[in-house]
């Protein structure tokens, strides 16, 4: 029903800027949590951050001050601009949402935290390397 694909994935040097993009498409609704996730090698997927329809954000402590989620309705399309990147931050990065009726708009805005469960539409993955 909807479908995701990420892009911008890249190397960088440390301290440097990477932005990624989140297309989505087919059967979407005004009512969402949207987010991102990561997994580095040999790691557990954790969440990165996250925003709801009402545009409200959140962000998980490690990128706190240097990551920023955002989103354009109009084209929905899903972003992720990271700063300051570190050797920690390189991982697949993956974009997730979860779609709900109206009437159900406050309890998905209100629980749109980065846990996995809460999401249930993921893309491919898009590759973040940063070298020191």
């Amino acid at each position: 029903q909807v479908q995701l694909m990420e892009s911008g994935g890249g190397s960088v040097q440390t301290g440097g800027s990477l932005t990624l993009s989140c297309a989505f498409s087919g059967s979407t609704t005004n009512s969402f949590c949207t987010g991102w996730f990561r997994q580095a090698p040999g790691k557990k997927r954790e969440g990165v951050a996250v925003i709801a329809s009402n545009g409200n954000t959140t962000y998980v402590d490690s990128v706190k001050g240097r990551f920023t989620i955002s989103r354009d309705n109009a084209k929905r399309t899903l972003y992720l601009q990271m700063n300051n990147l570190r050797p920690e931050d390189a991982a697949m990065y993956y974009c997730a949402g979860t779609f709900l009726s109206e009437d159900l708009k406050d309890t998905v805005e209100r629980y749109c935290i980065p846990r996995e469960e809460y999401f249930g539409f993921w893309g491919q993955g898009t590759q973040v390397t940063v070298s020191s």
